[in-house]
């Protein structure tokens, strides 16, 4: 039979270890929050998909028309260890009408290659696993043209799980991201800049299950925040969407003139970095959070030394969580790669380095504090009086007011529109009688320069978010105005 002509995906999820081995209120919470996240995910996706739980497992059932959506969604989930892919056969209950099933679907797979059959039971047969190993891989092996059973390093290995009467023929296993689910771990205001460091550090409290809003700093305009916005969006959809999540914008251009004014160069960077963390730790009481992140990581740069990271957490009662502080550089980058946010880190502007002149590397308290009584905390209670909060589900719609939307092109009628494809790792969109290029989001700002200034250009994605984003932000920081957002009808 043909697997394409099945009409239902199910995908059978397995629970971080670390998840199995806790106390059992622990573990009946941990298990209950994932199920409930894997909920909330998937009625984003389709009304049409039932979610089972069990006590080692989740099951998951959805229309083939959304697998490719839903698959992603589960690899991407925090508390899952594996995503099995199978094929779910009902009211099985002899060895006959299994190796015949199992056959029906398999056969094909096994054409001209070695293979072996492994198989687990659970409830109450007249038979055992091996029983079922050898009755399907010899009926297998006599019905079709094989090389062989091989019981070792066989190149196709037939997977089945019988549970009383429900038989799961194993086609796919695919590795999860682990960790804790989000949810059971509290919540962090993560300083965000939207580099390297920070989106890492980002994404491994996500992974850790911990609930991680964003507050950021603004020190270079509305562009350098929609860029900030762009990546806080990613990982939130990413990794994070079972939850609502807050984005903080802190105007601080005030706070830096005053540094300027107020604090010997040498130690304007360690101020900075406190105010920061005053102005973080303000904004967490009021969310009642008891935590704050940075991407800080030992020795980087001269305000991360041991001794200027006591300084700067002399500010602060809260938990200062820095979950890249042992990490090397090109570690970092690894995971950023790994994790799809290096693009965005490689075009981001690093504003902070713009008050670091002859920095301290070994800070001393007598001369911290001397400096600190300098500065005027009135600009700083300002600016976090004027702070500006949203969810990150709305943050286009709240950039949208603030910066003004692009126009959004739902039906090309004009020839002299040119669609630009900025998704990642994607087949370019096809469309008729127009003309389709493909750049992705991380290129953009780059090759944007080399095209013909006298055309009308449309960006395309698949939701028009980082479509709005990125145009947005050629307006605003290169002042483009020949810029729109594709978004076709969706039927």
């Amino acid at each position: 039979m043909d697997r394409t002509q099945l009409k239902t995906q199910k995908f059978i999820i397995k629970f971080f270890p670390e998840v199995m081995i806790k106390g059992t209120k622990a573990k009946r919470q941990m298990i209950n929050q994932i199920y409930n996240n894997v909920k909330s995910l998937m009625s984003k996706i389709s009304d049409d998909i039932p979610i089972k739980k069990f006590f080692d497992k989740i099951e998951v059932v959805c229309p083939i028309e959304v697998v490719d959506t839903v698959r992603q969604r589960l690899v991407q989930t925090p508390g899952v260890e594996l995503v099995l892919e199978a094929i779910q056969i009902d009211n099985v209950s002899t060895l006959d009408e299994i190796k015949v099933k199992v056959n029906e679907f398999m056969g094909s797979e096994i054409e001209g290659k070695t293979f072996v059959v492994r198989a687990k039971r659970s409830g109450t047969h007249e038979f055992g696993s091996t029983n079922i190993e050898q009755t399907v891989g010899g009926y297998m092996l006599a019905n079709n043209d094989t090389k062989g059973v091989k019981l070792k390093d066989a190149e196709v290995t037939v997977k089945l799980e019988l549970i009383e009467k429900q038989l799961n023929i194993i086609t796919y296993r695919h590795k999860g991201l682990g960790g804790f689910p989000i949810g059971t771990q509290g919540s962090v205001l993560s300083l965000m800049s939207g580099g390297f460091d920070s989106t890492v550090a980002s994404y491994l409290t996500m992974k850790r299950g911990v609930k991680t809003h964003f507050v950021f700093f603004n020190l270079g305009g509305v562009a350098h925040e929609i860029g900030v916005k762009q990546v806080a969006y990613y990982l939130w959809n990413k990794f994070g969407a079972s939850h609502r999540v807050s984005f903080i914008t802190i105007p601080f251009e005030d706070v830096v003139t005053e540094i300027f004014r107020s604090t010997n160069e040498s130690y304007m960077g360690v101020t900075l970095k406190r105010l920061m963390f005053m102005a973080a730790s303000k904004i967490a009481d009021r969310m009642k959070i008891d935590a704050i992140m940075t991407g800080e990581s030992i020795a980087q740069v001269s305000s991360q030394t041991l001794r200027n990271l006591a300084l700067i957490d002399q500010v602060t009662k809260k938990l200062v969580l820095r979950p890249l502080c042992t990490m090397n550089k090109p570690e970092i980058i690894d995971i950023a790669e790994e994790i799809g946010t290096r693009r965005f880190a490689e075009t981001m502007p690093e504003y902070c380095g713009v008050i670091s002149k002859n920095p301290v590397t070994h800070g001393s308290f007598d001369k911290m504090e001397s400096e600190s009584k300098k500065f005027d905390y009135s600009v700083l209670e300002i600016a976090v009086e004027n702070a500006k909060e949203t969810y990150v589900d709305e943050m286009i719609e709240n950039i949208n007011e603030e910066v003004g939307q692009l126009e959004v092109v739902t039906d090309i009628k004009d020839t002299n529109y040119t669609v630009i494809d900025i998704r990642q790792g994607q087949d370019c969109i096809e469309l008729d009688d127009t003309e389709v290029l493909k750049i992705p989001f991380f290129n953009l700002k780059k090759e944007f320069k080399k095209l013909p200034t006298n055309k009308e250009y449309l960006l395309y994605c698949e939701k028009g978010i980082l479509s709005q984003l990125h145009g947005q932000y050629l307006r605003d920081s290169e002042n483009y105005t020949n810029i729109k957002v594709y978004r076709p009808n969706i039927k």
